[in-house]
């Protein structure tokens, strides 16, 4: 990937009434009866390669005689964009949604129902994905695409240390990254103290879920044994970095500092190692990627799966038109093309295949449906601004607090943002 996946932008003040409406105006859905129609589609800057867009828009006209508008979207400010544009008289038809955004504009009656839609093409969807496009139970968007984490090492640096393949398990990770520590000269791994969404993959791979219920609201849940595990976990690894324990893995970009040679591994995304190739083009013989161990071999570990969803606005006079879109945009050969030419995850394990060859990716698949995301509700955008509380709460504890009291530190700010009106 060239770019960054915002898979969860903030989504504030979307008290916005939409009322849904019926489908094309009456027009006879047949062969001919989309003829003179222009769908508004709107994918975010980078999801979506021009050829890609170019063919779709060429199969989508011969089979409905309607055209489709393409308008790229930058993820800066998209939030509030896209909110106004739902409670207006003509809304974009189809659009890209992050995958945790999803239940907020769900919320707010913003999106078109799609349960037929699953039941026509989405029955073989991969649970993992198709999770965040659900909303009480109904489905609200379609899952398009995921990138999640992998470690990227540097191969020179492990062979010095007298390591031969890639660790199974989270053990032997940890014992390579030792070994490199005592046999050469290189910072084992970089992990600054922030990485979070490591972290949110450590805990979904215990088990564990970041909020609980408290009567009818959501409440921290960080004092629970299983995070408190998967905290212990980061602590551990990151003792073997020198990275700073108060910033996150953008400040500075961890793919640079990979970049300079001395740095054995780092937990990041593909797009990262792109970052350290151009940094330093002579990096790319000796950089390589593998899955993130999980405690055993036969499961990796938990990774937090950021991307992206297609929806239809409910105030779309267009949806019969919209779906027809869907049909084809979520197709095993244009999702098989989309992963094939961004090595991003498909909506389908079967689809993986198109992943071959591109090192990272194939890397990142086999987590996948071991992955999951941020939890899944409206209230949770809040966290996440600046300053995040579990980012707090990881440095608390990298700096000598226990996890319980770190998790104590935090709780108000964090039950607070939960608490805010959607």
């Amino acid at each position: 990937m060239k770019r960054k996946l915002t898979a969860a932008i903030g989504i504030a003040g979307m008290m916005v009434s939409i009322a849904a409406c019926g489908g094309d105006d009456g027009k006879e859905t047949g062969a001919d009866g989309f003829a003179g129609e222009t769908l508004n589609v709107w994918v975010m800057d980078g999801s979506s390669p021009d050829g890609w867009q170019a063919d779709l828009a060429k199969e989508f006209e011969a089979k409905t005689k309607a055209k489709v508008k393409f308008e790229i979207q930058k993820w800066n400010g998209i939030q509030q964009k896209l909110t106004t544009a739902l409670s207006e008289e003509n809304p974009p038809d189809v659009f890209e949604i992050g995958n945790t955004q999803t239940p907020a504009y769900a919320k707010t009656g913003g999106l078109a129902d799609l349960s037929d839609l699953k039941s026509e093409i989405g029955t073989d969807w991969s649970e993992s994905l198709n999770k965040s496009a659900v909303f009480d139970g109904k489905q609200y968007a379609a899952p398009w695409f995921v990138v999640n984490r992998v470690v990227v090492y540097n191969k020179k640096i492990w062979a010095d240390a007298g390591i031969k393949g890639t660790p199974k398990t989270r053990d032997e990770f940890y014992n390579a990254l030792k070994t490199i520590g005592e046999k050469t000269d290189a910072e084992p791994i970089y992990l600054p103290g922030q990485n979070w969404y490591h972290f949110v993959g450590l805990v979904i791979g215990e088990g564990g879920e970041l909020v609980k219920k408290d009567g009818d609201k959501y409440v921290s849940n960080l004092g629970d044994p299983k995070i408190a595990a998967a905290t212990e976990t980061y602590k551990k690894f990151q003792a073997l970095s020198k990275a700073p324990k108060d910033k996150d893995e953008a400040t500075p970009q961890q793919g640079e500092i990979f970049a300079k040679g001395k740095t054995g591994a780092f937990i990041g995304m593909g797009w990262e190692g792109a970052t350290a190739i151009t940094t330093n083009p002579a990096i790319e013989k000796d950089l390589g990627y593998f899955t993130i161990p999980g405690a055993t071999a036969d499961k990796p570990e938990g990774v937090f799966l950021g991307g992206s969803n297609l929806a239809v606005a409910a105030g779309s006079k267009k949806q019969e038109l919209a779906k027809e879109f869907l049909k084809l945009a979520l197709s095993d050969k244009y999702e098989g093309a989309l992963a094939k030419a961004n090595g991003v995850i498909p909506n389908k394990e079967s689809l993986q295949t198109n992943l071959q060859g591109n090192a990272a990716a194939e890397a990142a698949a086999p987590a996948t449906k071991f992955g999951d995301t941020t939890p899944l509700i409206p209230e949770w955008a809040a966290v996440e601004n600046d300053p995040n509380p579990i980012k707090t709460y990881l440095t608390a504890v990298l700096k000598g607090k226990s996890p319980a009291e770190a998790a104590e530190q935090v709780e108000g700010e964090f039950n607070e943002r939960l608490a805010q009106q959607q």
